[in-house]
């Protein structure tokens, strides 16, 4: 096994950040999607009602399953990935992924088969669910395993990257269908293209990643017979404290993304009166500054420290929050570009290192179930609810209410961002003497 394990041939940088790049464009490409069409289509297609709101609150309910799943999703993919190895895992979580994509584009609706319309996306979404909760922290590890000392957090932002090229791509899709088609058109068949186009990408990302190798780490964990059994009850029971800050100081990554897309492309296309072609363009311009500050906080934090460069960015968000209402509640186009650029500009700031930072909290035999367990809880916690809360929020107090809310989870993930940084510094002075 050791002789087996150092001869297996290194992996260029080159390969292994094209690798944890496209797999992830992917997996977010495919989770858009959903949450665009789950604003869009859905509820006029998979549960009518007499009431829009009702609709599309039970929408907004099947997007939050994929969350529920995630968890599931990490910690199986997670005890594979832990057991026998990263790559042949990132593989299994893409195939399960688009799949579960590709079969959402091909169901009938409720006018065609009544409530299993309803029940079967429920049930592919899930799917995609499972998919994403294996995919990121795979992803994560292919990058930071393989990265140089000193480049953690550079390496770890390539398969961050995927998210806004994901949603520039799926944007980008429905804009040029609402283009291209008619409404009647549209409904009928349009919406169905990006999810069935979406395997032509799953081929070449199972292309791409049958090509690399193992990662240093796990090779020579492999040499030291460090894997344990069972990875979740080792995550649970011997790094609880961990996980728990690191899935509290992901939240705000997740409230601020989904707070800036589907809650303000439902709240904008409804409330303020935009056109879903008017506003998805204003999206896709925020989302352009989302993808260029993943790299210059990846920089910043391969600098100064991840904790440091995190903490930094929570807490701008938290200031962020009180701008909700002015910038949004506006509904003139510079003020609605201004709220999308800033607040999408913030999300890369704090999702950029966040790889680095939740990759390094767990040793090398557990890290793979840890990293992906920290991140999908804080899916749960804070993405699955956002567009549901915010809408309540929204509705019943205002926008301000829902800045608020934004800016109590970018506190609460500062904290933990202090702690965990707190806990290095005592773990390296007991390690030193």
């Amino acid at each position: 096994m050791s002789a087996h394990a150092t001869a297996a041939p290194a992996n260029s940088p080159r390969r292994v950040l094209f690798a944890s790049l496209i797999g992830t464009t992917i997996e977010f490409f495919d989770f858009y999607i959903y949450a665009t069409a789950a604003v869009l289509v859905f509820p006029k297609l998979f549960f009518p009602s007499s009431d829009p709101t009702s609709a599309v609150l039970q929408s907004f309910a099947t997007f939050a399953i994929a969350f529920l799943a995630r968890p599931v999703g990490a910690v199986l993919f997670g005890h594979f990935g832990d057991r026998i190895g990263r790559k042949a895992t990132l593989v299994a979580a893409l195939m399960t992924m688009g799949l579960s994509t590709v079969a959402i584009g091909l169901l009938p609706t409720y006018a065609q088969i009544g409530v299993a319309a309803p029940l079967l996306l429920a049930l592919f979404r899930l799917g995609q669910g499972l998919g994403l909760g294996g995919e990121w922290g795979g992803a994560v590890l292919l990058a930071t395993e393989n990265a140089p000392p000193g480049k953690e957090a550079w390496y770890g932002m390539f398969p961050q990257l995927g998210a806004p090229i994901g949603f520039i791509c799926s944007a980008g899709s429905f804009l040029l269908l609402g283009a291209l088609l008619t409404d009647e058109q549209f409904f009928s068949y349009g919406w169905r293209i990006p999810f069935v186009a979406s395997a032509l990408l799953v081929i070449v990302g199972l292309y791409v990643r049958l090509k690399i190798t193992e990662t240093p780490a796990f090779r020579k964990a492999l040499e030291r017979q460090e894997r344990v059994r069972v990875p979740m009850l080792t995550v649970f029971l011997e790094h609880t404290g961990t996980l728990v800050l690191g899935t509290v100081a992901a939240i705000a990554t997740f409230v601020i993304f989904y707070l800036m897309t589907v809650f303000a492309l439902s709240w904008g296309t409804s409330v303020l009166g935009y056109a879903k072609g008017e506003f998805l363009p204003l999206q896709m311009l925020g989302v352009v500054f989302f993808g260029v500050t993943i790299p210059i906080a990846a920089k910043m934090a391969d600098r100064i420290g991840t904790e440091r460069a995190l903490i930094g960015a929570s807490l701008a968000i938290f200031a962020f929050g009180f701008l909700f209402e002015p910038l949004f509640g506006s509904g003139g186009v510079v003020g609605v570009l201004l709220f999308l650029s800033i607040g999408l500009g913030l999300m890369g700031f704090t999702y950029g290192p966040l790889s680095a930072a939740l990759s390094e909290l767990f040793p090398t035999a557990v890290r793979y179930t840890g990293a992906s367990l920290a991140f999908t809880l804080a899916g749960i916690l804070g993405a699955s609810p956002a567009p549901y809360a915010a809408t309540y929020l929204a509705s019943a107090y205002g926008l301000s209410a829902v800045g608020y809310y934004m800016s109590a989870m970018a506190l609460l993930s500062a904290v933990a961002f202090w702690l965990i940084g707190r806990r290095r510094t005592f773990r390296l002075a007991v390690e030193n003497g």
